[in-house]
């Protein structure tokens, strides 16, 4: 049995705080480039987290476990370094959060090539983040005005995958893409 299909649940919560993350950052647009540091930060820790208890899973049943702990030790350090430089620019923030998402989504994409269960979403997922981590190299300036929209929109389609991964999952249903 795969490691994902045990632990859907930790999927599925990953996926509702992205969900929430990207919802906030649509609708309080204002207050959320005030705080966008310490959103960032946590989202980070708490995804970091959930990432690092899927890997130990899978090595204590001796499965592939290096993606989900890679991806884990990415987003915790994106969300110390997020803790511990919050005087920094929104401008660095649009480059930390691009590097984030383009090696965060690297590994997931490389992960779902090796899965057993879900490879579909993971890639998708994976491609998702990446895509978002270029658009913002490619307009830095004007992604410290519209970050809010971008990384809402992110959060909200990135957390859908995994929704749908999880419940895929429990049901049993491996691939993931296939029609429900």
């Amino acid at each position: 049995m795969d490691v994902l299909v045990r632990n859907w649940w930790a999927v599925a919560l990953r996926g509702v705080f992205a969900i929430l993350f990207g919802l906030v950052a649509l609708l309080l647009t204002e207050a959320t480039l005030g705080a966008l540091v310490l959103v960032f930060a946590v989202y980070m820790l708490v995804d970091g987290i959930f990432a690092i208890v899927s890997g130990v899973r899978a090595a204590e049943r001796h499965e592939r476990w290096g993606a989900f702990i890679l991806e884990g030790v990415l987003d915790l350090l994106a969300g110390v370094a997020a803790f511990l430089f919050p005087g920094l620019t929104l401008i660095v923030l649009v480059y930390m959060m691009g590097v984030w998402a383009i090696l965060s989504g690297g590994v997931m994409a490389w992960a779902g090539f090796h899965a057993a269960q879900g490879r579909g979403w993971l890639i998708a997922g994976g491609v998702i983040s990446v895509l978002w981590g270029l658009l913002l190299f490619v307009a830095p300036i004007a992604g410290a005005v519209v970050l809010t929209w971008f990384m809402g929109g992110y959060a909200l389609a990135f957390g859908i995958a995994l929704l749908i991964l999880a419940f895929r999952l429990k049901r049993g249903r491996p691939g993931g893409l296939a029609p429900a």
